[in-house]
């Protein structure tokens, strides 16, 4: 696996790239994953007024060419927002399950992708929080899967089909999270959490579809 040339020089992008890493290693932990690739090596700087996107292209020879980009973080000093982090979270997800996915010899969609990204932007947050409880739980759930808008424009039909996507994520996360927080976040059982969460990482597309509108 090589990485993509290309990308907007930025003199902040060693700071991204540490937090990506950082948030590559909380995920690993959580899913007991093996490194494949560091992901610091992958990043990349977003152009201006872009969203986090994972590119892969396979190359001449079989190996498959991967670039994530990601938003800048604000200077030193100054708290980045809610969605620049959220991104960067997405960004980090997408790599992370691709290459494992790629190592294990397993198929990913889309969806899955991009349910995938949705829990995970609520784990790496919860677990960012001094002390995380059912209260807290609800207030973040509550900023990621209902305060929140579509930027896509839906006058293509591959505009719609995205939009489309990002709801049906948006949908089954929301549900499957509002489950964990009952059952587990709230009696504070956060190992049979844990665990469950490497559940849902490990099964595929329909497994995790299921699960969430179990909820």
């Amino acid at each position: 696996m090589t990485a993509l040339p290309g990308g907007r020089p930025d003199g902040r992008l060693a700071r991204v790239r540490a937090l990506a890493i950082r948030v590559q290693e909380a995920l690993e932990r959580l899913y007991r994953l093996d490194r494949v690739a560091n992901v610091g090596d992958f990043v990349r700087s977003a152009a201006s007024g872009e969203r986090e996107a994972l590119l892969l292209r396979e190359g001449a020879d079989g190996d498959l060419e991967v670039s994530v980009r990601l938003p800048a973080l604000p200077e030193r000093g100054e708290d980045a927002t809610l969605d620049t982090l959220c991104q960067i979270i997405e960004g980090v997800s997408h790599f992370v399950y691709v290459v494992e996915r790629a190592r294990s010899g397993r198929a990913a969609t889309q969806l899955e992708l991009e349910l995938q990204a949705e829990v995970d932007k609520w784990v790496v947050l919860g677990a960012s929080m001094r002390s995380f409880d059912a209260q807290e739980s609800a207030r973040l759930r509550a900023r990621l899967y209902e305060d929140f808008a579509f930027v896509h424009d839906p006058g293509t039909e591959a505009e719609r089909e995205l939009a489309e996507r990002y709801r049906v994520a948006n949908d089954a996360a929301h549900g499957f999270v509002r489950r964990l927080e009952r059952q587990y976040v709230g009696p504070a059982r956060f190992g049979e959490l844990q665990a469950e969460l490497w559940r849902f990482f490990h099964i595929g597309q329909e497994g995790k579809l299921r699960l969430g509108r179990a909820a």
